[in-house]
């Protein structure tokens, strides 16, 4: 009985979609300090829980390859005390303000953001300018969060679904492409990350032209400006500040593998599951159809009823669960299929994924299909925009990705816009002919078959830890 339900003994009509409430993004405005910051804020009336996030121009992408990580521990260490204050007192004077403040990096940009309440929101400017422009960076804080990524990189390589995320950019990246790596870095890179080097990489990120502070929440009767001007006016560059205008944003290299298309198998023996992932080099996020791209991954394997959903879940019944999607950076991030499967379906399961792969490209979208995907992230949207610290990092990915301001207000009519053939037009970005293959899971079960599938040259990685298999 397609389109009704029983209820009570009666028939009633399924509901359907009503029509979506306008919205609008948060507007925010534009300043400048002398000093070259750049400040934006999102007034946001009746939300007195205030965030801010601060970008600082030069993530892991762009740290020198003989120290990857380093970015990722001078972020860590941040909030290891001050020149004023050892980590307790830190953390002790955020406490009584109210206030959460962290330091992260991404491979863009390092970031340090705050919440805090309205009404002390001056204090906590400054408290994250000290921590950020007068960090303590003890020794042994540094060695113990040194060890620390050391041991996570180990337990990654014994976890069967990092494990695989790992090998997959290792697979799909050139080596020279920092993308090929974690972004805190390898076992040989972190083991030499010493103090004189955070400090060195903390030094190169300090320069306000290539900064941006973006503010969101209730600043009805704030003079944010004058707050910021306060404890970040006084900061300058180095050298001598020649001009305020920012350094042009660097793309990373985003090359892919010399070696091309091939399975990676990495032996766990005895798994009784397999971690897949399939996919290549993606895209950025700055392109033409970035929105007719968004409903066909979403058609492909972003939603419960996707392709790959109905085909290996539904159909099939190889998997619990598969997705795929774009990881849309400033540089081409990858485009991955993920799934873990039983080891006795493993080359069926990958096999048909690869199909599914080839039949984007030809079969257009069903209108129920089109309007599920569309009708979804329209809906979706401004859910996740509700709190000041999500209209913050969404305005942050808009600095971070060089993108309009008004890129997010043109989000949800651009989707509702897209058509069935710029879904097959969008679909020429995922190339079925160039995907790798990565399974982790027991070579003895699965070298053979692998093979006989034909689905590219052949590489065994033998097992080289204890595995810690994943928790259901």
């Amino acid at each position: 009985m397609s389109g009704s339900i029983m209820t009570g003994g009666s028939m009633s009509v399924r509901p359907a979609p009503g029509t979506p409430k306008e919205y609008h993004f948060p507007g925010f405005r534009r300043e400048r300090l002398p000093n070259g910051l750049t400040v934006l804020a999102s007034h946001l009336p009746g939300r007195p829980l205030l965030a801010a996030q601060l970008l600082l121009e030069g993530g892991a992408a762009a740290e020198p390859p003989a120290r990857a990580g380093v970015t990722s521990l001078a972020a860590e260490a941040l909030s290891e005390g001050t020149e004023q204050r050892d980590a307790i007192e830190f953390v002790e004077a955020s406490e009584r303000l109210g206030a959460s403040l962290h330091a992260s990096a991404g491979w863009e940009t390092m970031s340090v953001t705050l919440d805090v309440p309205r009404r002390r929101l001056g204090p906590a400017l400054e408290l994250a300018a000290e921590m950020l422009l007068r960090p303590a960076y003890p020794t042994d804080e540094i060695e113990r969060l040194r060890e620390e990524r050391l041991n996570d990189l180990l337990q990654a390589r014994a976890e069967p679904r990092r494990r695989a995320e790992r090998t997959f950019v290792e697979t799909i990246y050139d080596a020279r492409s920092p993308f090929s790596r974690p972004i805190g870095g390898t076992e040989e890179t972190v083991r030499g990350l010493d103090r004189p080097s955070v400090l060195e990489r903390h030094a190169g990120l300090l320069d306000p032209r290539n900064a941006t502070l973006i503010v969101g929440g209730d600043l009805g009767g704030l003079d944010l400006l004058e707050m910021v001007a306060s404890c970040l006016g006084s900061w300058a560059p180095a050298g001598d500040l020649v001009s305020r205008e920012p350094a042009p944003h660097t793309r990373a290299d985003d090359s892919p593998s010399p070696a091309g298309p091939r399975v990676v198998l990495v032996d766990r023996p005895g798994a009784p599951q397999t971690e897949i992932r399939i996919g290549h080099v993606g895209l950025p996020r700055a392109i033409p159809d970035f929105h007719a791209v968004a409903v066909m991954s979403a058609i492909l394997g972003g939603l419960f009823n996707s392709r790959l959903q109905r085909l290996l879940r539904e159909e099939r019944g190889y998997t619990y669960g598969v997705s795929a999607s774009f990881d849309l950076r400033r540089s081409a991030g990858p485009f991955a299929v993920r799934m873990a499967v039983e080891t006795a379906v493993t080359v069926a399961a990958g096999t048909e994924a690869i199909r599914e792969l080839r039949r984007i490209r030809t079969d257009a979208p069903s209108a129920e299909e089109l309007d599920s995907a569309r009708e979804y992230l329209v809906g979706v949207f401004p859910l996740r925009i509700e709190a000041p610290s999500q209209v913050v990092a969404a305005i942050a990915g808009l600095v971070v990705n060089g993108l309009p301001d008004d890129e997010l207000d043109r989000y949800r009519p651009a989707i509702a816009a897209v058509t069935a053939d710029d879904v097959v037009a969008a679909a020429s970005h995922v190339d079925a002919d160039r995907v790798s293959v990565v399974m982790v899971g027991d070579a003895a079960r699965l070298e053979a078959e692998v093979r006989a599938a034909g689905l590219g040259s052949v590489e065994i990685v033998p097992a080289d830890v204890e595995v810690i298999e994943p928790e259901n």
